[in-house]
């Protein structure tokens, strides 16, 4: 059973769509726990509503018994406590330290079709609307490697869907994210069964 540590910054419906994909559709995987940085974040009752397991890391220290204890650090204990062997950045907009610990097992989603769209700003809605903006014709999702860098590690798999006619943010956000609730837990099933063994080399893609 492939033990997975997401990361939220929402309302965590990438998250539960990943618990709920494992669940129906018998993916060896299981969410290990789910970290957040602010406890009112919608996202963290839904997933213990959902059963999940939730860590509240605030970016500031809760104590200065450990000074020198970065965020980054923090994060990194709480996924090893867990035993998580994939990290899952779902809707996460803080940067990830990947470093040599998690290269090759940090994945996440973007809500266009990278390289383009991308970068660091380019998150939600604003995304939707840059792509309203250039007139593209297409929009997607992109599952993707992290390494240091937003948004710039290899590509593993995409999905397209078109834009429409009288598209705004709103229609085209529904319609990139119902490819990604099928683009993520496809990376993750295929990683689960040993498809895709971990950890990935940064330059396979598929």
């Amino acid at each position: 059973m492939l033990r997975i540590g997401a990361l939220i910054s929402g309302g965590g419906r990438t998250v539960l769509n990943l618990a709920e994909s494992f669940r129906r559709d018998a993916i060896p995987a299981s969410i290990a726990v789910v970290i957040a940085h602010r406890s009112e974040l919608a996202g963290v009752e839904r997933c213990r509503s959902a059963g999940l397991s939730v860590e509240v890391l605030p970016r500031s220290l809760p104590s200065p018994l450990s000074p020198t204890q970065s965020l980054d650090d923090r994060i990194d204990v709480a996924l090893a406590d867990a035993n998580v062997d994939l990290v899952c950045l779902c809707g996460y907009l803080r940067h990830f330290r990947v470093g040599q610990r998690w290269a090759g097992r940090t994945l996440n989603i973007h809500p266009s079709l990278l390289p383009e769209f991308g970068g660091h700003g380019m998150f939600g809605d604003h995304v939707h609307a840059a792509v309203l903006a250039a007139g593209a014709s297409h929009s997607g999702c992109t599952v993707h490697l992290v390494d240091e860098v937003y948004d710039r590690g290899p590509i593993l798999l995409q999905r397209r869907c078109p834009v429409l006619p009288g598209d705004d943010v709103r229609t085209l956000a529904a319609r990139v994210y119902a490819e990604e609730t099928l683009a993520y837990p496809e990376v993750v099933r295929r990683i689960a069964t040993g498809e895709l063994p971990l950890p990935i080399a940064l330059s396979r893609s598929f």
